[in-house]
C-alpha cells in the first residue's frame, strides 16, 4: 500500500488541533497512516512521537512525515508499553484515536472487514492469536459471551451456535465465510447494516485486547504528562468511552476539559462516515497537591 492509498481524513482533526496544536512534544499513541500526526506537526507541534504496533503503518507514516525531519520519531510498540523508557522526559500532549484504521480495513489480507474476503486474522500487529484461533477454539459459551460483551450483539448465542456447527465440519478461516455464517444464523434486513458487523467488532477487540490495552495505557499516559499537558481520546465504542470517562473522572491529577464528549459535526460525518460514532474527551494534567 502506498502513502496515497493510505491517506484518509483523520477524524475530528480541528478539535484535536484545538487541544494539542502548538505544543512542545506530543505522543500520538495510534499513529496509523499519520493523518493526525501530519495535522499536528503542521499546526506547530515541536516534536511528535508516533506509536504503532503495525510495521506497515509505521513505514507508510514515516514516508508521509519524512518532510518534518527529526520532529517526527516513530516507535513500534503497543501503546500500553509506552513509558519513561520509551519517551524521554515529560510531554505536553497525548492523543489516542482508538479502533481500527481505514488503512487496515481496506487491506483484505488483514482480515478486518466483512465486506472483503481474506484470512480471518484481525491482528493490528503480527503476533498473538488470530480471530480464526478464537472462532475455532473457544467453547461455545465463551464465544457467545465475547460476541455479546464486545459486540453488544443481542443474538450472540445464535451466532456462536452457528459458528460451532460450521467449524465441526471444517475450520472457519475466512472473513467471507464467517460473515456468511452470521447471515445464515440471524438473517439480513434489506437496506439495514450488515448482520456481521458486531461479531467482527467483538472479535477484533478481543484479538487485540483493546479494552485492556486502553485501561492500562491511560494512567501511564497521565504519568508522562508535564503539568498543563493534555490527553485527548477519540473513542468509537461505548466500552472504550466508558473506560476513558471513568479514568478521567477518577484520576485526581486531571482536570476534565470536556464535560460531555465532543462529537463531529454532521458535515464531517457526511464527508467521512468513519466519524459517525466518534466521541472525543480531553483532560489536562494539573499540579500535584502540596
Amino acid at each position: 500500500m502506498t502513502v496515497a492509498e493510505a491517506q484518509h481524513d483523520p477524524v475530528m482533526v480541528r478539535e484535536v488541533i484545538g487541544f494539542l496544536g502548538g505544543r512542545g512534544t506530543v505522543i500520538d499513541m495510534t499513529l496509523g497512516a499519520g493523518g493526525h500526526a501530519e495535522a499536528l506537526l503542521s499546526a506547530g507541534v515541536g516534536k511528535l512521537v508516533g506509536i504503532d504496533r503495525d510495521p506497515t503503518a509505521l513505514a507508510i507514516a514515516g514516508e508521509r512525515l519524512a518532510v518534518f525531519g527529526e520532529r517526527f520519531q516513530p516507535v513500534r510498540a503497543r501503546f500500553s508499553e509506552v513509558d519513561e523508557e520509551v519517551v524521554d522526559g515529560p510531554v505536553d500532549g497525548v492523543l489516542f484515536d482508538l479502533g481500527v484504521s481505514s488503512m487496515q480495513l481496506d487491506r483484505s489480507e488483514r482480515g478486518f472487514s466483512y465486506r472483503q474476503d481474506g484470512p480471518l486474522d484481525m491482528r493490528m500487529g503480527d503476533d498473538g492469536p488470530t480471530a480464526a484461533d478464537l472462532v475455532n477454539e473457544l467453547p461455545e459459551k465463551e464465544l457467545a459471551d465475547l460476541i455479546f460483551e464486545y459486540g453488544q450483539e443481542p443474538k450472540s448465542r445464535r451466532i456462536a451456535a452457528a459458528i460451532v456447527r460450521a467449524r465441526s465440519r471444517a475450520p472457519v478461516d475466512g472473513t467471507d465465510e464467517l460473515a456468511g455464517i452470521v447471515v445464515s444464523a440471524v438473517g439480513r434486513r434489506p437496506g439495514g447494516p450488515h448482520p456481521a458487523r458486531r461479531t467482527f467488532q467483538a472479535l477484533r477487540i478481543a484479538v487485540n485486547r483493546e479494552i485492556e490495552e486502553l485501561a492500562a495505557s491511560l494512567p501511564q499516559a497521565v504519568d508522562l504528562l508535564a503539568p498543563g499537558g493534555r490527553v485527548v481520546v477519540i473513542a468509537y465504542h461505548s466500552l472504550e468511552d466508558r473506560v476513558v470517562k471513568t479514568t478521567f473522572s477518577e484520576d485526581e491529577r486531571l482536570a476534565i476539559l470536556t464535560k460531555k464528549p465532543l462529537q463531529p459535526p454532521e458535515a464531517e460525518v457526511v464527508a467521512n462516515p468513519r466519524a459517525r460514532s466518534a466521541k472525543l474527551r480531553a483532560a489536562e494534567r494539573v499540579m500535584e497537591a502540596a
